[in-house]
C-alpha cells in the first residue's frame, strides 16, 4: 500500500473499493467491501474476514496512487 496519498474523509465520501484508516498513512489500512447505515463493511491484507466498523471511525481515504 506504498505510495499513498491521503484525504481527510467526509463520511458520506466512502464508496466500495476505497481505502481508508483511521490514521494518514497509518495501519491497518481497509477496502470498503459494502456501506450502509453509517457503518462499512472492511477487508485488510491481513485478516481475510471482514470486519463491520461505523463510519465515525475512519478518518482518511486514499486519494492517489503516487508513482515511486
Amino acid at each position: 500500500m506504498r505510495g499513498l496519498d491521503w484525504v481527510l474523509l467526509a463520511k458520506d465520501a466512502v464508496s466500495v473499493g476505497d481505502l481508508v484508516s483511521a490514521d494518514a498513512g497509518g495501519l491497518p489500512i481497509y477496502r470498503v467491501m459494502a456501506v450502509a447505515d453509517g457503518k462499512a463493511w472492511l477487508q485488510d491484507e491481513r485478516r481475510p474476514a471482514v470486519q463491520v466498523m461505523p463510519l465515525d471511525c475512519l478518518r482518511w481515504k486514499a486519494a492517489n496512487r503516487r508513482e515511486d
